[in-house]
């Protein structure tokens, strides 16, 4: 049944908006071979499939963000994730991800009044010297109104849009649900990886949500920052500042899509370029914690050729062990060699069965020594990576979702550097700070550091050895070691039987109501109908019926056959 699939009645309105707009978008064929449209349509809810053939022939790329506009916040920044994600997506569909900007119409300041009376404890006009009704902008799940402090400070306060939390929260339930669905019933979408980015979007909106957590990034970039006095992130205001609404120091600069301004304020784009790659490659390279979302919009140029970072919904986070992963592969690209790039990428991306792993190790070979010999200064790391992800996509391999963000970010870097200076390259930024850190890996203090952990784990591991021996022997002498053994397709193997069984089942039980019935018939006494046994009909009607069943589950059956997965 589809509420059993899809969890609680209350999410059926929406996932009918969903699988309407779908449809209406040329996706028809993929919401009946999920079998939800005959359901939701059995259930009473009706679908529109008018002007689908329209729309149907538009490319597919530009017919899923045509949806995805129209579906709300939720999808939006699931667009904007996958835009990130070219290991999964051709150019194509990189291009028409990248559109999508949840730029809707403003809430009213006074459908907002009740929510900023609760959070700020007044009405704005009073907490604030002077708040302005109109916003400075507005997207799908917050708008922002600039104000000033009593003090004099210009500061602009961020409010979360009423209700936009109970959308998102049903959104990602259906989602989640729609993408085991989609594992199971389109095995042609299993490289997409569905719900692991199902996963990941659920953790980036959830964080966005919060705008006090975006605030706590902040503080935490701003003070890793600190000894760049180039780079500026507002201040926070925590006395204002909470998880439907936060307020920071307003940030009044060149605007990063604004560049022909840069001259007339007599601006050094060459070294605005070069403070800003430092401020990013620490960020990624030295912190492990960075913006992963740095284009221009969310960029700007001050006087003094400062750089003012703002928006910290979306963060990456790289743990010790990627960075250093991170390192080896960077050092890799820029020094041409070739099986340190190989050995990370396919760390990174597993051991996947079915892929020739020779092969994929050739190509990247071949990809690295085409720079040998190109001056250094010649090099497009941010193209460079992009080739990367574009042979890993090739093999149907998906890398790591903090590495997809990570290696957009370095892309979306690279490509305002030059936008800034066309003489920048990233590289000849890159490769001074890699090195540096390279050495201060290898400091003695260093080496002693990751040594006396590593022998803290050593002797933890040994001193549980004894206990760990002992128990498995103890229960080897009670007949209870099991071994787990993993076999590839085995459940749906598994499935087959058990509904190859429940057919032979109801067939045998058909056989007996018929020949049942029969005897029944030749029996004189009991209940009549139509001058007949009563039971006898009866049994012979359950028969027909459950025949009707039988034979319409083998069409089903023979029917996904002929079809096949990839149709």
């Amino acid at each position: 049944m589809l509420i059993e699939t899809l969890g609680a009645a209350r999410d059926l309105g929406r996932l009918n908006t969903i699988l309407g707009v779908l449809i209406r978008h040329g996706f028809g064929d993929t919401v009946r071979r999920l079998g939800l449209a005959d359901s939701l349509e059995r259930a009473g809810h009706a679908l529109r499939w008018d002007h689908a053939a329209e729309l149907a022939r538009l490319e597919p790329p530009v017919q899923v963000r045509l949806a995805i506009e129209e579906l709300g916040p939720t999808f939006v920044k699931l667009g904007q994730i996958l835009a990130g994600r070219a290991d999964l997506f051709g150019p194509e569909w990189i291009a028409e991800f990248e559109k999508l900007h949840s730029h809707v119409p403003a809430v009213p300041l006074e459908t907002l009044r009740p929510q900023l009376r609760e959070d700020l404890g007044g009405e704005p006009e009073t907490v604030f010297a002077r708040f302005d009704a109109e916003p400075l902008a507005a997207a799908s799940i917050a708008q922002v109104h600039r104000a000033q402090l009593h003090d004099g400070t210009e500061v602009v306060v961020k409010i979360r849009r009423p209700g936009v939390g109970d959308i998102i929260e049903a959104d990602l339930r259906l989602l989640g649900r729609l993408a085991v669905l989609a594992d199971a019933e389109l095995p042609h979408l299993r490289p997409y990886r569905l719900q692991q980015i199902v996963r990941e979007l659920s953790r980036s909106l959830r964080r966005e949500l919060d705008l006090a957590s975006e605030c706590r990034s902040a503080e935490r970039i701003a003070a890793n920052l600190a000894s760049l006095p180039w780079i500026v992130v507002p201040r926070v205001h925590w006395s204002l500042t909470h998880e439907r609404v936060n307020v920071q120091d307003f940030v009044g600069g060149v605007p990063g899509h604004a560049l022909a301004e840069l001259d007339a304020r007599g601006l050094n784009r060459s070294l605005l370029a070069q403070r800003g790659s430092q401020a990013v490659l620490k960020m990624i390279v030295e912190d492990g914690f960075f913006h992963a979302d740095p284009h221009p919009g969310n960029v700007f140029y001050l006087e003094g050729n400062r750089i003012a970072f703002i928006d910290f919904g979306m963060v990456g986070r790289l743990s010790e062990r990627r960075r250093e992963e991170l390192l080896n592969l960077l050092l890799g690209l820029v020094e041409r060699h070739a099986q340190a790039v190989a050995d990370v990428l396919l760390d990174w991306t597993g051991d996947e069965h079915g892929i020739n792993l020779v092969l994929l190790e050739n190509e990247i070979e071949i990809f690295v020594d085409q720079y040998h010999g190109v001056p250094l200064a010649q090099l497009n790391l941010g193209q460079m990576l992009a080739d990367v992800t574009a042979l890993l996509r090739d093999h149907h391999l998906a890398l790591p979702s903090d590495m997809a963000l990570l290696i957009k970010a370095f892309i979306t870097l690279e490509g305002m550097g030059r936008g800034l200076d066309p003489g920048f390259h990233m590289t000849t930024e890159a490769l001074p700070m890699l090195q540096r850190v390279v050495r201060a890996r290898y400091r003695p203090r260093a080496v002693a550091a990751r040594g006396w952990k590593t022998l803290r784990r050593t002797l933890a591991v040994a001193e549980q050895l004894p206990h760990d021996i002992s128990r498995l022997l103890r229960n080897a002498r009670r007949g209870r070691v099991q071994v787990g053994i993993e076999l590839a397709h085995l459940k749906r193997v598994g499935d087959q039987i058990d509904r190859a069984a429940n057919r032979l089942t109801m067939a045998l039980v058909i056989a007996a109501l018929i020949i049942g019935s029969s005897i029944v018939m030749t029996v004189q006494g009991g209940p009549t109908l139509f001058g007949l046994p009563a039971f006898g009909l009866l049994g012979f009607a359950s028969a027909f019926v459950g025949g009707l069943w039988l034979v319409r589950a083998i069409w089903r059956s023979s029917r996904g056959r002929d079809v096949g997965p990839g149709a």
